[in-house]
């Protein structure tokens, strides 16, 4: 067992340009890239990647091994379960059609949205650009490739709607 000298283990990967407060709790081996904000009493469990520029709110609770790539926005009270990818390329390919390797030029990053008080299962996949609506809750394992509506519980693969999110 280890102790905290501060709220950040010392083996995660801080950028200087991030702001992350005091009362929020980075766990071993996590990386957080430039000038991301993650608010106030969040949880950032442990080999988390938070992508450049990332916004996460206050109360946030981000399990083991999630993987947020810019330019995620998490509102407050969130809840993303362990292994839950947020992409950010709709069309990802390693090389353009002439063969050439793609580059930053060649990218148009787009992002995952999530609501206030919205809980995302474990090993689920957001495929952006997409909005999770406040109080949603997405089931583990789900493939979610359209907006989820506020309140609206969805699974599956793809993630079909299952009714109203009951907590």
């Amino acid at each position: 067992m280890f102790a905290f000298v501060t709220n950040i283990h010392p083996t995660a990967d801080i950028h200087p340009s991030s702001s992350i407060p005091a009362s929020t709790k980075v766990w071993n081996y996590s990386q957080i890239r430039e000038n991301v904000t993650i608010g106030e009493n969040c949880v950032i469990g442990r080999n988390v990647y938070i992508g450049p520029g990332v916004v996460i709110g206050d109360n946030c609770k981000i399990q083991n091994n999630a993987l947020i790539y810019e330019p995620a926005v998490i509102n407050d009270g969130v809840f993303i379960g362990p292994a839950v990818v947020l992409t950010n390329d709709k069309q990802p390919r390693a090389i353009n059609r002439d063969g050439s390797v793609k580059s930053v030029r060649d990218w148009y990053p787009v992002g995952v949205t999530i609501g206030a008080g919205a809980s995302i299962g474990a090993n689920s996949v957001c495929v952006a650009p997409i909005e999770i609506g406040e109080w949603s809750a997405i089931g583990a394992n789900s493939v979610v490739t359209r907006d989820v509506l506020a309140n609206e519980m969805v699974t599956g693969n793809p993630a079909r709607s299952r009714g109203v999110s009951k907590y």
